[in-house]
């Protein structure tokens, strides 16, 4: 079977290292993904030192993974290299600016994606945490990130000591559109969501919630609109702070 069907998040790992020589292979073969302009618009941090991690956890809601995983992974988008590789060779960069941003996130998205397929091709475990972008200042000041260059990703790396179910997910139809985009009638997304709002755990997390339906655990509970628009105003500053946005 394909790794990528079992695709698991880890977030408990067992007390084993993650070699340097086995790490630092799989960061050189991910850097093969595809990248705008050849340039590859993107840095890792990588985070083994007891007390950086204590540091970084703190952003990340001190989920307790990011404290016990041998490594801890941040994905930066990165145009301060670019930039620094241009001016040091008669160039003037221009990419102080949300498209750069956008093009780098790109880059350094699509190269954590082929990192993380990768290590499942080892057997390695990693969760990817969503909060990087959340409070990312805190990630910048605590990792010393220089302007142009922002956090895009975190990942928790290690050997696994669990093996947690997978988790559901849409079928294809819910998600490909031919030709055009075609919105979604109340009767497609009672077909498309039936099983996920169907399953036991689901059923059970709205009734300890007291909720009527699935959707009103996302929007009430797990991504309220007070947070969305709190996080994203300190993205815009630090976007503002790195130097992508005036």
């Amino acid at each position: 079977m394909k790794h990528i069907l079992t695709r698991r998040t880890i977030r408990k790992y067992a007390d084993r290292a993650v070699s340097e020589e086995l790490l630092n292979r799989l960061l050189t073969e991910a850097a093969r993904t595809q990248t705008m302009g050849n340039l590859q618009l993107y840095s890792v941090v990588v985070t083994r030192d007891t007390a950086m991690k204590e540091r970084l956890a703190p952003a990340h809601f001190n989920q307790p993974m990011v404290k016990e995983a041998p490594v801890v992974l941040t994905v930066c988008a990165d145009f301060n290299r670019t930039s620094v590789w241009a001016r040091n060779r008669k160039a003037e960069p221009g990419y102080n600016n949300f498209l750069s941003f956008i093009n780098a996130a790109t880059d350094a998205l699509l190269y954590t994606q082929t990192l993380c397929n990768l290590m499942d091709e080892e057997g390695l475990g990693y969760c990817y945490l969503g909060t990087t972008v959340y409070m990312p200042q805190m990630i910048i000041d605590t990792l010393q990130l220089p302007q142009l260059t922002m956090p895009v990703a975190t990942l928790t790396v290690g050997w696994p000591a669990e093996e947690p179910p997978l988790s559901d997910r849409l079928p294809m139809a819910s998600f490909v559109h031919n030709e055009t985009y075609r919105d979604y009638t109340p009767e497609a997304i009672d077909t498309y969501y039936h099983e996920k709002e169907e399953l036991p755990e689901n059923r059970h997390f709205c009734e300890i919630n007291q909720k009527e339906t699935l959707a009103q655990i996302f929007t009430d509970i797990r991504y309220t609109r007070k947070d969305n628009e709190a996080m994203s105003e300190g993205l815009l500053q630090a976007l503002r702070h790195q130097g992508f946005i005036a």
